[in-house]
């Protein structure tokens, strides 16, 4: 099982990357801000407090199958999320 350490942290690169890539696109497209832009951001900040929410839930019986479905939804999330950037 991998530990709640690296799990934590492959959320923030993940989350932290996506957002990198909505300002990048910011500035590489319009230069400023945008509502869409600013929707996917606000999105991304909400996903990644709900997955460190789950992942610090210490009332868990089958810890090994939780963590997996975090994994999972960080995974989906992130999808998501990057097919909106591509809608921009």
């Amino acid at each position: 099982m991998p530990s709640v350490k690296n799990l934590k942290k492959d959320i923030n690169f993940v989350i932290g990357d996506i957002i990198e890539i909505v300002y990048f696109h910011e500035l590489s497209k319009a230069g400023k801000s945008t509502d869409a832009s600013q929707a996917i951001i606000d999105e991304a900040i909400a996903s990644f407090d709900a997955l460190i929410t789950k992942v610090n839930a210490k009332n868990v019986e089958n810890k090994k199958a939780h963590f997996k479905q975090i994994n999972t939804e960080l995974e989906q999330t992130a999808n998501q999320l990057i097919g909106k950037i591509n809608a921009l």
